[in-house]
């Protein structure tokens, strides 16, 4: 059999919650719960880290981002400070790192980028890592000038007045696929800007969910909760404020839109007669936001969201389709991370791993496959995270550890350490660090121990504090 060609679509801020077949009851996804119902649904699926650019990197590397040293967005101008001073970050993808992308091209694959990358300035663009084709990857990390055109995207013919950019990117991929020769499998890298602020929907879609809001009586509800000061000197002046409900109209709009465009993506495979054999992967980078810049969605019962390390920060809706392997409608609740991306690409594309490259991450193939030994060697390992900084949306600087059910995050302004059980606990209400010390200092260890070998960079002290 032929090599399987490979969509790899990434969404960007979409929460664990935010498909109607992870449990949202107000954005509507059918095209995404039909691929979910067709292929693999993964319930503790985790990103990276708990913000865009190094989550993006953990996937075409195959490491940590601690590893990698891209640990915060990229683009950000100066280092926050609160109680501690940020840690210094790499601010663009390494040229020396093996991207998936070159691994698959030197194995034969058509590579191509289309969407967003801010992962580095133009000598760090998808073409010079290992992409034959880029179409609208640059170092932005949201449209400067909105999702209607005109886009100002140097990487991305201009459209026509009004048109929409979730809408265009997917034309372009498309149109990849509608012209590529079959005889050569392709590797397709479809990073979608959506849904990113800023909040810019269809007013058609935006029309039909303030009806919907108001029929469900959603539009009588206040659906924030205000918390503290944010900690970080640039947000000093701005509360957390918290979406405790779905009811943003706007959002979900942009929701629907990026699900309609995947259905009209799936249905070109089709008509191409290339939907039997293509892996179709689909996730997002990081968690929803919830608690700043106009918080638009909400990841409950998860804690919290974007730019924080509980749960609603890093764990993601992630599904596969590979037909002929993976069941349809199959649920694994084996927890996974970023890293494990590339390993399991490159076995289900028939190569050889490079162990030196992905060493973070292990190969999912026999989780698709269904093999239950391969649930509960997963189930044993630790996945790590390492964000030493201030985020935008109110977290601070930290690291955190999921083993088996138990989950620690340690944070760096105090020295504390919070514990929690997922399995009984998914909102990580209860801290059980004092009742389970035992636990705690195990996992503490842990996490000590992995920072030490990926090289972790800490944050800094504040001069004269």
């Amino acid at each position: 059999m032929s090599a399987p060609n490979i969509i790899f679509v990434l969404l960007d801020d979409l929460g664990w919650r935010d498909l109607g077949c992870c449990g949202s009851t107000f954005y509507e996804t059918p095209c995404l719960d039909r691929l979910a119902a067709e292929g693999l649904r993964f319930t503790n699926a985790y990103a990276a880290s708990p913000v865009c650019s190094p989550a993006r990197a953990s996937f075409l590397t195959g490491r940590y981002p601690a590893r990698v040293g891209v640990t915060n967005y990229i683009g950000r101008e100066h280092p926050s400070r609160g109680r501690l001073i940020d840690a210094p970050y790499v601010d663009h993808l390494p040229l020396e790192e093996k991207s998936l992308a070159r691994a698959l091209g030197e194995a034969g694959y058509a590579t191509w980028h289309v969407g967003k990358w801010h992962l580095g300035e133009e000598p760090y663009w998808p073409d010079r890592h290992g992409f034959d084709v880029n179409i609208g990857g640059c170092d932005w990390g949201s449209p400067k000038q909105g999702y209607f055109a005109p886009w100002g995207i140097p990487t991305l013919a201009e459209g026509e007045p009004g048109e929409y950019l979730t809408d265009r990117l997917t034309d372009e991929a498309i149109a990849l696929i509608r012209a590529h020769d079959a005889s050569r499998p392709f590797f397709l890298n479809l990073w979608y800007y959506a849904v990113h602020n800023p909040m810019q929907p269809k007013p058609e879609l935006r029309k039909k969910y303030e009806a919907k809001a108001k029929r469900l009586g959603l539009d009588e509800v206040d659906p924030f909760e205000v918390g503290d000061f944010f900690p970080c000197d640039h947000k000093k002046d701005q509360r957390i404020i918290r979406r405790r409900i779905q009811s943003d109209p706007r959002y979900a709009a942009m929701v629907e839109t990026v699900d309609g465009n995947i259905g009209r993506l799936l249905d070109a495979l089709r008509e191409a007669g290339q939907y039997e054999n293509t892996i179709v992967v689909f996730t997002s980078d990081n968690g929803g936001l919830s608690t700043a810049e106009g918080s638009p969605t909400c990841n409950a019962p998860l804690s919290e969201g974007k730019g924080w390390l509980y749960d609603g920060g890093t764990r993601e809706p992630f599904l596969v389709l590979w037909p002929g392997v993976t069941a349809p409608g199959a649920v694994c609740e084996t927890p996974i991370s970023g890293p494990d991306l590339y390993p399991t690409l490159l076995e289900a594309a028939g190569l050889d791993p490079l162990p030196e490259q992905h060493c973070d991450g292990v190969s999912l193939v026999p989780l698709l496959r269904g093999e239950p030994t391969a649930e509960h060697v997963l189930n044993e390992r630790a996945l790590f995270w390492h964000y030493p900084h201030y985020g935008n949306q109110g977290g601070t600087p930290g690291a955190s550890v999921r083993w088996g059910d138990w989950k620690a995050i340690a944070f760096y302004e105090d020295g504390r350490l919070e514990l929690y059980n997922l399995a009984a606990d998914i909102g990580e209400e209860h801290d059980l660090a004092a009742e389970r010390p035992d636990i705690a200092e195990r996992l503490r260890g842990m996490l000590h121990e992995w920072q030490e070998s990926v090289g972790a960079r800490h944050p800094l002290p504040v001069e004269g504090a």
